[in-house]
This record gives structure tokens, C-alpha cells and sequence, in this order.
């Protein structure tokens, strides 16, 4: 078990680190849940069955993994505005730029990163796990636990955003250069 423990952290570290650094855009934080997603693993490890590809189950637990984490922090936050109910839109987003390291130094690449900003959360993750992670349908599918037909009206409702957003900021870049 320790060999295909030290094989599934070599191969998958950095990939689920990307991936939780994407959803709490803090490194240190990253590091930690990469670290209980191991954790995690190492102690579901036996219980494994196999009805899914091991890449989708850890996947499948980093996302769990963040999203409590998240949950937690929002929690925090309430306890500490002392706001009863759930937080709205605005209090929840985080104002931090996207990451150097998630970044590419193209252009258009960083462009596109900016546009996902205007997505839902559950459009962006979709966007993050099939394009920048490389999962198909049906294991991002398994790592959202939707159906696959809502991953395909999800990430066709992401792509159409996108491309309507990065039309507007084209037609403004025109009008700057023509003033």
C-alpha cells in the first residue's frame, strides 16, 4: 500500500494542488488541504472500490475538501460580521487576482482567466477541471457529482460567457484606441 500511496501523491500532487489553489487562491492553505486530501486518502485507501478512475476520486475529494473548507471560512466570517444568514454575492467574492503561477504570460490565456471571473462558481469549476486539468465529461461528472448532461450545459453555458465577455472587453480596447 505505501508504493501506491507514494505513486498516487507523485503523480496527482500537483494537479490537486492546482486545483484547491484555484479554489482558495492562498498557497499555504493549498499545501494544507493537498495534505488532508492525502490524508484522506490514506485512510480510505482499503475502502477504494475501484467504480470510479482514482484520478476522479481524488479529484472528487479535493473538491469536498476545499468546499468544507470554504464553508468554514464563510461560517468564520458570519460568526465574526454577526450576520445571521447566508452571505450574499458580493461578501463572498474574493476581490484577489488570479495567481502568477495559474497564469500563463499569454495574453489571450490571461484574458480568459480574467473572463471566468464573470462565471458562476459551478461554471468555473467545470472550466478549471475539463480544460486547465484535462478531465472529460463523465469524470468531472464523477468529481462534481452531477450527471454529465449537466456538466455539458454547464460548460456550454461557460464557454458562451466567456466569448460574450471577452467580445465586450474587444469592443472597448477599439473605442479606447479610437479616442
Amino acid at each position: 500500500m505505501h508504493d501506491e500511496f507514494e505513486r498516487l501523491y507523485e503523480q496527482y500532487h500537483h494537479s490537486l494542488f492546482q486545483y484547491l489553489f484555484y479554489m482558495v487562491r492562498d498557497r499555504e492553505t493549498a499545501e494544507e488541504l493537498v495534505q488532508e486530501v492525502y490524508i484522506k486518502v490514506l485512510h480510505s485507501f482499503e475502502t477504494f472500490e475501484g467504480k470510479s478512475s482514482e484520478k476522479t476520486w481524488l479529484y472528487s475529494i479535493a473538491r469536498h475538501v476545499g468546499i468544507d473548507w470554504i464553508r468554514k471560512q464563510n461560517r468564520k466570517k458570519r460568526k465574526w460580521l454577526g450576520v445571521l444568514g447566508p452571505l450574499s454575492k458580493e461578501e463572498m467574492r474574493d476581490p484577489a487576482p488570479l495567481p502568477d503561477e495559474i497564469l500563463t504570460a499569454k495574453d489571450d490565456v490571461r484574458e480568459i482567466y480574467e473572463c471566468m471571473k464573470g462565471c458562476s462558481p459551478d461554471q468555473r469549476q467545470v472550466l478549471m477541471l475539463r480544460y486547465v486539468e484535462s478531465l472529460s465529461i463523465k469524470e468531472a461528472a464523477e468529481v462534481l457529482g452531477w450527471s454529465e448532461s449537466k456538466v455539458k450545459t454547464t460548460q456550454h453555458r461557460a464557454v458562451k460567457k466567456i466569448q460574450e465577455l471577452m467580445e465586450s472587453r474587444e469592443k472597448l480596447e477599439e473605442r479606447r484606441a479610437g479616442d
